[in-house]
């Protein structure tokens, strides 16, 4: 929506516009002037009205009310040519409520009316009312054109809610579009759908999807459990076509780009043909299906985007407000403490100052939790050990920590999910276990991954009425389609994993894995 500035500006034009055209209407009392003045007037009038209520949503568009005008106006033009300085308005309010776009189609559409119509009326038209009619055309444009820089810079500058405004608007749109995604948005889904379209054009014995993550190629999607030559071979082949920006063919090996941020790769069976998969019947096939992967693609990277913006947000609330006021307080009763006036008063101060700096602690460790997520250049790992660490600072526990992990990252959204899981139960065992120690592993073999925290706590308890962390892990779990385990050491302590296994992917290997010690 534009400002309140943009729309006074719009509104100065249309009164300025009347008063001249009034005017010399009102000098010469010409009734079929004085008619069109006032239906411009009325026209007006209501756009300024449902202008102010925009909950109703009732206000002209912009192209509507270009037509209105140019119909007034070829009406008029013969009785008060000065009715054509109407002309400039349209354009100006176009640019003022949607944009630049918008306001050429409302000339086009304003200039159709007054000509079409005048034609029409009048049989012709004189050529001063056609040199007219281009002037005050060309006025609105320019006009227009000018403009736009003050509307635009009000519009990005002087009112920050604007982008919330925009986002509320497409957020509905969007809404009201999600009952006819027949296939909906889940990324791997869509990718196993576009799979299936080249498996049914050209025979394979393994097919695999990836998308471009940084550097790397990420796998979305297989056909089937690749055995780990054909895995390697596939990535090999769409890295290859991804590098080159064209279609690759090796032996019975076939990789191509599936729109704007798709790589697939195939094997075709046995050693017989070697004639190139039909790339162009391919690409026709797959368009429908490319559309809903792009969408879903971008769906994907505006939740997380959105859900980093608002986490980071409410950490600078947290800290700037919230945990600030708490310490204040905790200045305010060690000053009280400082001059008790009996024993058992002195007693109550040290309670009170020990329960403020629990909840200090707290808030500042929920403060760490939203501040932490998953950077562009930092593995599933790093991000896990960096949790780790500062909960081991914070609680005095030790925290030892093993990576086994791959270069190729997992899916953005899936590392997010797990990276939330694995900090809820870290959290947990700091806060509930009572452990004296807690032992992380990360295994990330993309498209598999597991991770477990074991601790030495008092292990399982029975769930408290104000807690819903476990409920949350599972909810996280079933969203990425991967398993969580909670169970009860032999010894003592809790084990807390979540596993992911993806189509085609190979069982995250136990050996080789760097430990991290965090005390």
């Amino acid at each position: 929506m534009p400002s309140s500035q943009a729309l006074a500006v719009v509104a100065a034009a249309r009164l300025f516009t009347l008063l001249a055209i009034g005017a010399p209407a009102l000098w010469y009392r010409d009734a079929q002037a004085l008619l069109g003045l006032l239906a411009l007037t009325l026209v007006w009038l209501y756009q300024v009205v449902t202008l102010t209520r925009r909950d109703l949503e009732l206000t002209l568009p912009p192209t509507v009310e270009a037509a209105a005008v140019g119909v007034i106006c070829a009406l008029s033009m013969h009785a008060s040519p000065a009715i054509l300085a109407a002309l400039v308005v349209p354009p100006l309010f176009a640019t003022a409520l949607v944009g630049l776009r918008t306001m050429i189609r409302t000339v086009a559409f304003q200039l159709v009316s007054v000509v079409s119509l005048g034609l029409m009326w009048w049989r012709e038209i004189t050529p001063e009312e056609g040199v007219s009619i281009f002037t005050w055309s060309m006025a609105g444009v320019g006009l227009s054109l000018v403009a736009s820089f003050t509307f635009n810079s009000d519009r990005h500058g002087s009112d920050a809610l604007s982008p919330y405004h925009a986002a509320q608007d497409l957020i509905k749109q969007l809404i009201e579009l999600s009952g006819d995604l027949s296939s909906g948005l889940d990324v791997a889904a869509l990718g196993g759908e576009m799979l299936g379209v080249v498996g049914d054009l050209v025979p394979s014995r393994a097919l695999a999807l990836y998308v471009p993550r940084g550097d790397a190629l990420t796998p979305v999607a297989s056909s089937t459990d690749l055995e780990p030559e054909d895995a390697d071979a596939c990535e090999k082949l769409a890295t290859d076509a991804w590098a080159r920006g064209e279609q690759v063919t090796a032996g019975q090996g076939f990789a191509f780009g599936a729109g704007d941020a798709a790589i697939i790769a195939g094997l075709r069976p046995g050693s017989g043909t070697k004639t190139p998969p039909p790339f162009d019947e391919l690409t026709d096939a797959l368009a429908p299906t490319v559309v809903k992967f792009d969408t879903a693609l971008l769906f994907s990277q505006f939740r997380d985007i959105a859900t980093a913006d608002e986490r980071q947000r409410l950490a600078r609330e947290m800290h700037d407000g919230v945990a600030q006021d708490i310490a204040s307080l905790g200045y305010l009763v060690d000053a009280l403490a400082a001059r008790p006036a009996d024993e058992k008063q002195a007693k109550q101060f040290a309670m009170l100052r020990d329960r403020v700096t629990k909840v200090v602690a707290e808030v500042r460790r929920s403060v760490m939790n939203l501040r932490t997520s998953i950077g562009e250049n930092e593995s599933l790992g790093a991000a896990i050990s960096a949790v780790a660490r500062h909960l081991s600072e914070a609680s005095g526990i030790p925290i030892r920590v093993r990576l086994d992990e791959q270069p190729t990252r997992l899916r953005p959204e899936i590392e997010a999910e797990l990276f939330r899981i694995a900090q809820e139960a870290l959290n947990n065992a700091v806060k509930h276990a009572r452990a004296t120690a807690i032992d992380v592993r990360c295994q990330v073999y993309a498209p598999e991954a597991r991770i477990t925290i074991a601790d030495d706590g008092i292990g399982l308890q029975g769930g408290r009425s104000d807690s819903h962390g476990l409920k949350i892990m599972r909810e996280r779990a079933k969203l990425i389609g991967a398993q969580l385990t909670v169970r009860d050491n032999a010894s003592r302590g809790l084990t807390v994993s979540v596993a992911l296994r993806a189509p085609g992917g190979h069982a995250p290997a136990p050996d080789h894995t760097l430990t991290k010690e965090t005390r």
